[in-house]
């Protein structure tokens, strides 16, 4: 039976994701990585020709695991109701699930962290970030519209403009409770975030 490289290839890849998030790209060398994972360099660059293959690697997997959670509670929450701003604080509503259940603070957002340190990330990485930022910006700006066409909203506002609102909270909420070392700030930044969009549609328009 042929030997799957799987396994150590994921283990590879948890221990940089772990260690990227910690002390950043730049602090981030193969060798802390192979020694950590606890693998030769002869294992390692199997798998990885070079460190930006490594941090593209991990890009890569972050934005699928990132892509699979907004389409799976979008779905979920567009089974739950038939109303857009229901579905919307349904959506909502399932990361403040997630993140409730965190015992230690979220470990932090691939994307910020290579954001924060651009210059030692290739233009193709960057722009899958991008990519992703338009992704949520694009769903939750097709939910929103969907909302203004049944509710006013309380003040002027675009449906971008609060689909990037929901984003950017979505996004601070991690940081916040990284920095803060609170497990508990992002579920109840979300929260807010929730309020806000109960507050922003008049219900009875």
């Amino acid at each position: 039976m042929p030997r799957d490289g799987t396994i150590t290839r994921n283990k590879i890849m948890d221990v940089a994701q772990a260690m990227v998030l910690d002390v950043g790209l730049t602090g981030t060398s193969v060798e802390k990585v192979i020694d950590g994972a606890g693998v030769t360099k002869e294992t390692f660059f199997c798998h990885f020709k070079t460190k930006h293959d490594l941090a593209a690697a991990l890009i890569e997997r972050y934005a699928d695991v990132d892509r699979h959670h907004l389409d799976d509670f979008m779905a979920k929450a567009e089974q739950l109701a038939r109303d857009p701003l229901q579905q919307l604080l349904i959506f909502v509503g399932l990361f403040i699930e997630m993140t409730e259940q965190l015992e230690d603070p979220f470990p932090g957002c691939l994307y910020a962290a290579y954001c924060y340190q651009s210059g030692a990330i290739s233009k193709d990485v960057m722009d899958q970030i991008k990519q992703m930022m338009h992704f949520w910006r694009d769903r939750l700006s097709q939910k929103l519209e969907a909302v203004n066409q049944l509710y006013t909203s309380r003040i002027p506002v675009t449906h971008t403009q609060v689909a990037d609102h929901v984003l950017t909270t979505f996004e601070g909420a991690f940081v916040l409770s990284k920095v803060m070392k609170e497990p508990k700030l992002a579920s109840e930044q979300l929260i807010q975030c929730r309020n806000y969009l109960e507050l922003l549609y008049d219900p009875d328009s």
